[in-house]
């Protein structure tokens, strides 16, 4: 069924309506209809008490839409007979189908709602339809059920499938363009990171002011793309525990006071944060020396990141943030009256605005920070570990800094570009969609009130 075409589908559900009389049908529909707001009510009171199925509901937005939006389903299900109804009515179960993959809501979830709705469905129609016609009208309550949870199933499983094809390309991409050079530019990082701690402490700071590694630039780098372009390696684990050992238990220890006797002198603590550091450059050798350099996912002309894998991206940030109790920030930029360069200085001239841009969101982002050019002069950023205060000063610094900058063009020509920007926060939604079509409101809200400026969306 997975291959029919939209008018075999069609076909094939009208056949199956054909099964029972239109009496059965109408009977069925006006009742489901008419207790629509009690089979949704139903339904949602029952999922918030499966621990797994609030945590996806939780979310303010998803709370207040499912219920309208599940009357909305009960009543299209089944009252579509014609066959323009059953297209739009296939057409919606695809549409679930593929949300439902997007936000990795478990199939197993999806069936138990919908064996809630058949069960509390069957108990209306055995209380209030005559007898003799309850057999009938149960079963095609459950039929029609049945078949939009297979047709959905069906979306969810294709959508499912890509996704995962993704996820191992981008695993393997992960980590960066350039092995070798990646290499050393964590290893640098990780040093700068030691280099800072030995000097702090040195200063005399207190152990809550020295710095913690997960939050430096390798710790970023690694929390959000090595662990998952390395993601499987025993290696990895270990430099996991070794950050969170160095973090949570070994810079505390700073704080204790020092006496004569006492079993972590600071010379100690220093040689034992040298050991972890030693050990986590060790294995991340390792790591980099088991993979080789894969290109597909970059765009050829910036080099940043292509649309390729922004849903992995942004499903794993979702995941990562709801399990953390964090947040990060997408940042749509769009540069300003970008067709005037191409039409006044030539194509040539506006790839080497393009490139010089990129350039800059690359020296002024985050090692842990995703850069994406979403397509001609549009890019993307996705901020990590971030609050709403520090996602807006960094967009107004990349604002500021575009407008600043002065953009070489060929024959030695200079031009002023600005950049309008929309920033929108992860609020808990479950679908990147949702936070993706608030950072393009904002950002067209930005462009249409006078450009070079910057819109946050509203949560």
């Amino acid at each position: 069924m997975a291959r029919l075409s939209l008018d075999e589908l069609t076909a094939e559900w009208q056949r199956y309506l054909n099964r029972f009389d239109e009496l059965t049908r109408e009977q069925t529909a006006a009742l489901a209809i008419r207790h629509r707001q009690e089979l949704a009510g139903h339904f949602y009171a029952a999922m918030l008490q499966h621990g797994e199925a609030a945590t996806l509901l939780s979310h303010d937005e998803v709370k207040n839409r499912l219920n309208s939006s599940m009357q909305n389903w009960i009543s299209m299900l089944y009252s579509s007979q014609q066959s323009t109804e059953i297209q739009t009515l296939i057409a919606h179960q695809h549409k679930i189908g593929e949300v439902h993959a997007r936000i990795d809501v478990p199939v197993h979830l999806v069936l138990h709602g919908a064996r809630l709705l058949k069960e509390r469905l069957i108990e209306l129609i055995r209380e209030q339809l005559p007898t003799q016609h309850r057999p009938a009208a149960a079963s095609y309550a459950a039929a029609l059920i049945d078949l939009a949870m297979e047709v959905m199933s069906q979306a969810y499983a294709a959508s499912h499938e890509r996704r995962s094809r993704a996820e191992e390309g981008y695993r393997l991409f992960a980590v960066t363009q350039n092995m070798a050079s990646e290499k050393e530019k964590q290893r640098a990082a990780l040093l700068n990171w030691e280099n800072q701690l030995m000097f702090d402490h040195a200063m005399g700071l207190t152990a809550e002011q020295l710095p913690r590694l997960r939050s430096s630039e390798f710790g970023l780098w690694f929390r959000h793309k090595g662990a998952h372009g390395f993601e499987g390696a025993v290696e990895t684990g270990l430099i996991l525990d070794a950050m969170t050992h160095i973090d949570e238990v070994l810079l505390p220890l700073f704080a204790l006071p020092q006496t004569a006797d006492a079993q972590h002198t600071p010379m100690q603590l220093l040689r034992d944060l040298r050991e972890q550091s030693k050990g986590i450059a060790h294995h991340l050798g390792l790591l980099f020396e088991q993979n080789n350099e894969l290109e597909s996912g970059r765009d050829t002309l910036t080099r940043l990141l292509n649309r390729k894998f922004l849903s992995v991206v942004l499903s794993r940030q979702i995941s990562y943030a709801r399990q953390a109790g964090s947040s990060f920030a997408v940042l749509s930029i769009d540069l300003d009256h970008f067709k005037r360069i191409n039409d006044t200085y030539g194509h040539e001239a506006g790839d080497l605005v393009l490139q010089q841009f990129a350039s800059m969101l690359l020296n002024q982002s985050r090692a842990g920070d995703y850069l994406f050019r979403m397509g001609g002069e549009e890019f993307l950023v996705i901020m990590v570990d971030v609050n709403d205060q520090n996602a807006r000063r960094a967009a107004e610094k990349f604002r500021r800094l575009a407008a600043a900058e002065v953009f070489r063009l060929p024959q030695e020509a200079t031009l002023h570009v600005t950049a309008s920007l929309g920033l929108a926060m992860f609020t808990g939604h479950p679908d990147y969609q949702q936070l993706l079509r608030r950072a393009d409101a904002a950002l067209y809200e930005a462009k249409h009130s006078g450009r070079n400026r910057l819109i946050v969306a509203a949560d």
